[in-house]
């Protein structure tokens, strides 16, 4: 209920906002035929206040949050031009007092990051023009609940194309492999409707020191092409860092229920011919088609076969039309019940109770607005501790036997605290319908990290306490016995190999014994650990996510920032590589090592006809792989002082002041910029001197030598 009703006045206040501008701008024309509200001007062409803030001053001031961070179900249904009520002035206290105790604690916090984020890039050069067979990247629009978020062209400018693009109607080449995307180039794609670009990225470039021009695009300070020694660590970090002051220490955006609404349908934007990918469909008593499927996709294509848009629907989703259908524009394909999770029969039989006990594992709750009284499951373990329930539903034929689904499974459907029940015990059921509905968290905690935090967490690569577990292999999920509390899971796959996980009881689990999961797919929801995502889907899956997630925070503040900067950093946390098998090397399985050696020492090994060692690149945090940089000045001069000095003395460590931080330190030109074309000079130099020393020491040989022989 609370989170229909924030919904409902959300999404009011959002239709006041948008009744208020769409007045706002119509106002009349000059002579010249421009428009001469100076109030609008200013907010629309974003040189002072937003349409947010327009909201409030002339719309309504909408829903406020509590110091608690939960929002206030009541809004302010004033505007501060009428002015508001005593309680309403007072309820805004709240905010303010927060704004200005936050705007403290904000600027200290950001001025860490952006330290952190320095030191961990400090030594990133451009250090050639171009490198050996780089990888690429897939960039695609960003979409979010149907809407372009992001254009195509909007990511892809300043970039160089790895591959040719080709208008995907005509198939004509619009742009050339190896060419730098310019704003013309970003016309030609939007005009021939690219959907996806292969482009150069930092993250792939193959360079051993520092990154090649090619791979970072357009340098964009100056428009053109990245000159070599520009000092991309330094700007990258500095990029993120800045407008860190402007993001909020914790967000309380309505963000998560505002959106929830449009998220329950999917209208289509284009007509196109309806594709359902990995189907999975029941028709339930009401001649509806009930989505059974855990990743089904809808995809809309053109005439010819281009797919024009890909919705993601959810498990227990409705769906209007069939696999092949004509779409017409504007239509509802499908939709589905954005508040709950539902559990739904795949067969027709009887529904028993098992282990659902009055009192002890279900409880009835009536509610007092509505008068509806509903069953829920309660967690049993409170009130007893030696009883161990399994509460679940089972479907039984008219001989009382356990039906079978389709997978040759028993149709039992477990379920966790706080579902709640559809169904009454011995009632009949057809196929398709729902048996127990799991609600979704509220809006609360959508976005409890938000903000700097969650861009610090992202950045220090922390461990969330709920995160989402991804499935590793494809296969089949098996339930195992439970360990001290916890549900083991298992994936089977065909090919005979298993991953094991353990999940604490009472979390929703996505999949049914039994059930064949893909590999990459969420067993539990969550946020998902970056790590997870680069050792199953690999570095492409891990960038793609990484750079959104940061996005998404900036974003929503409104600011923008240039992708390249946060692959930038992300390159910088991928430096290290884990060993997992030594080969022929004398490294340790287990090892820590840099890229750079552990690929000079594989390709000495390769080149001596031996096995190389093989490893897995590891994500590491900014703070910890600042203090893993091969110089310890750098790392002595960031933190941890003491400890960084006696690991170095203990290792005998050599700087070899290749960065700009130690340089700084030492009083030496920093190698970037023309100093990078310096360090080649000082180079050749040293080694034009000890030739010339050795061909004198040839030419004369000294006194000793001679009587020594």
């Amino acid at each position: 209920k609370y989170n229909k009703v924030v919904d409902a006045w959300s999404k009011c206040t959002d239709r006041v906002a948008g009744e208020m501008m769409k007045r706002i701008s119509a106002t009349e024309k000059t002579n010249e035929g421009l428009k001469i509200n100076s109030v609008f001007m200013m907010a629309d062409s974003g040189a002072r206040g937003s349409a947010a803030q327009m909201k409030q001053l002339a719309g309504m001031r909408g829903l406020i949050a509590k110091p608690s961070g939960e929002i206030i179900e009541t809004p302010i249904t004033s505007n501060f031009k009428e002015g508001l009520t005593a309680l309403e002035y007072f309820n805004s206290t709240h905010g303010a007092r927060k704004g200005l105790a936050d705007t403290a604690l904000k600027t200290a916090n950001s001025g860490y990051l952006t330290r952190r984020l320095c030191d961990v890039a400090q030594d990133l050069t451009i250090t050639k023009t171009s490198c050996d067979n780089p990888g690429s990247l897939k960039l695609s629009e960003i979409i979010e609940g149907g809407n372009v978020i992001v254009s195509l062209s909007e990511r892809a400018l300043g970039r160089v194309a790895a591959a040719d693009v080709k208008n995907p109607i005509s198939g004509e080449k619009i742009i050339s492999k190896g060419e730098m995307i310019d704003e013309a180039g970003c016309e030609k794609i939007d005009a021939a409707g690219v959907k996806i670009l292969n482009v150069y990225s930092v993250i792939t470039c193959s360079s051993k020191a520092g990154v090649c021009a090619t791979c970072y695009g357009r340098d964009l300070s100056r428009g053109k092409m990245v000159h070599e020694g520009e000092a991309i660590g330094m700007i990258s970090a500095q990029s993120i860092g800045e407008p860190g002051t402007q993001l909020t220490m914790r967000t309380f955006h309505v963000g998560g229920t505002a959106q929830i609404k449009q998220d329950s349908q999917i209208i289509t934007k284009s007509e196109g011919t309806l594709r359902i990918i990995n189907t999975n469909l029941l028709e339930d008593s009401k001649k509806n088609l009930v989505v059974m499927g855990r990743n089904t996709q809808l995809s809309l294509e053109d005439d010819k076969g281009n797919q024009i848009a890909l919705y993601k629907i959810p498990y227990g989703s409705k769906l209007f039309f069939q696999n092949g259908d004509k779409i017409k524009k504007n239509s509802k394909i499908c939709e589905w019940d954005p508040y709950t999770t539902p559990v739904i029969a795949e067969k027709s039989g009887t529904a028993g109770f098992v282990d659902l006990i009055d009192g002890v594992s279900i409880a009835e709750t009536t509610d007092d607005a509505t008068g509806i009284s509903t069953k829920t499951v309660v967690d049993w373990k409170t009130q007893s501790k030696n009883t161990d329930l399994k509460p679940r539903i089972t479907l039984r034929d008219d001989k009382g036997n356990v039906i079978k689904k389709a997978d040759d499974n028993e149709a039992r459907y477990y379920l966790v605290p706080d579902s709640i029940l559809s169904v009454k015990d011995g009632q009949k059921i057809f196929a398709g319908d729902v048996i127990a509905r799991l609600p979704k968290e509220t809006s609360k905690t959508k976005d409890i990290t938000g903000g700097l935090p969650r861009v610090a967490e992202l950045f220090e690569a922390r461990k969330a306490k709920d995160s989402a577990i991804i499935a590793e292999n494809n296969g089949k999920v098996l339930f195992g016995k439970e360990v001290r509390g916890k549900q083991r899971i298992s994936i089977q796959s065909d090919g005979g190999e298993t991953s094991n996980y353990l999940i604490p009881k009472g979390k929703h689990i996505n999949f049914n014994p039994g059930e064949s999961i893909k590999k990459g797919e969420y067993l539990l929801d969550g946020q998902p650990l970056p790590h997870d995502i680069l050792r199953i889907l690999g570095i492409e899956e891990l960038t793609e996510y990484f750079v959104n997630q940061v996005q998404e925070v900036y974003r929503l503040q409104g600011v923008v920032i240039n992708d390249k900067h946060i692959e930038t950093i992300l390159r910088q946390m991928l430096k290290k590589i884990e060993v997992k098998n030594s080969g022929d090397s004398n490294l340790l399985p287990g090892e820590i090592i840099d890229r750079i050696k552990f690929e000079n020492l594989n390709e000495k090994l390769k080149s001596e006809g031996k096995k190389p060692a093989l490893g897995e690149r590891v994500l590491m945090g900014i703070t910890k792989a600042s203090l893993q940089t091969d110089s310890f000045i750098s790392a002595a001069s960031f933190q941890e002082t003491t400890r960084v000095l006696t690991d170095a003395s203990i290792k005998g460590k050599v700087d070899t002041l290749q960065g700009l931080k130690e340089n700084v330190i030492v009083g030496r030109l920093v190698p970037a910029g023309t100093g990078s074309v310096k360090s080649l000079w000082n180079k050749k130099a040293l080694k034009d001197d000890e030739k010339f020393l050795s061909d004198q020491e040839k030419a004369n040989p000294p006194e000793t030598q001679i009587n020594q022989q």
